[in-house]
């Protein structure tokens, strides 16, 4: 995963409400949003490479989210799967603070991270490079790859939607999230952040939605959560093409949580 906007007890009408857009090569195997034969419970795509997830919820209503912190000089290939502390989360029963306590102790073993955790009620944001627990505030915050609410291009461009939605009083409709999150305009040079991939790169990961002719989004997905414990889940796939993506797919559910 990498974008997250998580608008939370800002709208009337949803205390929560999730924006992603997963980044990832298209040639890693994926199989889509489901809920898992292994784990009923829990409703989320799959990385069939590593078995973990990068965004999921439960009938319980555990929400779960990654995204990886970009430093290719740092990166370690033997390091275990951040995926895993996604799906971990979601078929655990503990408490989402003392969860990532626990990751605190022991994130030094993994690549670098953003890790959000909880419910409906709230939110708690990790990441391995700051070594910080932190409760998420009300309001909209985005996540990219980097520590949450850094100012990019595509974190202010996507803080800028949401809040557009957010301001609304009426419920929202979906597409108007996925067009957020299918912003393919890639900002100047000179407001790009230097990350170690070299410019070629820095441009193509600098939009909203990512395009390549080998990495790009994968999918996109919305999450709106009502008061009633009424959750919808929608994720849209998308099919590998360069400079034009298509959608490949798109999937909903409708879940009641049961806490």
């Amino acid at each position: 995963m990498c974008l997250i906007a998580i608008a939370t007890r800002i709208h009337p009408l949803y205390p929560l409400i999730i924006a992603a857009n997963r980044d990832e090569f298209y040639h890693r195997p994926t199989a889509p949003l489901a809920f898992w034969q292994d784990h009923p419970d829990i409703l989320a795509g799959r990385d069939l490479e590593q078995n973990g997830t990068w965004l999921g919820i439960t009938k319980t209503g555990r929400f779960a989210a990654i995204t990886n912190f970009r430093e290719p000089a740092l990166a370690d290939l033997h390091a275990p799967s951040r995926g895993l502390l996604v799906s971990n989360f979601l078929v655990s029963n503990q408490d989402p603070e003392d969860y990532l306590q626990a990751i605190k102790n022991s994130g030094k073993k993994y690549n670098g991270f953003n890790l959000v955790v909880g419910d409906i009620h709230e939110l708690w944001w990790y990441s391995n490079k700051k070594n910080e627990i932190v409760k998420i505030e009300p309001g909209i915050h985005v996540i990219s790859n980097h520590l949450m609410d850094t100012p990019w291009p595509k974190t202010v461009k996507t803080m800028s939607g949401m809040q557009n939605i957010c301001h609304r009083s009426a419920p929202v409709d979906p597409e108007d999230i996925f067009q957020v999150l299918t912003d393919k305009n890639r900002p100047p040079d000179d407001t790009l952040p230097d990350t170690g991939v070299g410019l070629e790169w820095e441009r193509i990961l600098s939009s909203v939605f990512v395009f390549s002719d080998i990495y790009g989004t994968r999918s996109s997905a919305v999450i709106l959560a009502e008061p009633s414990g009424q959750m919808t889940f929608i994720e849209r796939t998308y099919k590998s093409q360069e400079d034009s993506p298509s959608i490949e797919e798109t999937r909903e559910f409708n879940i009641k949580i049961t806490e």
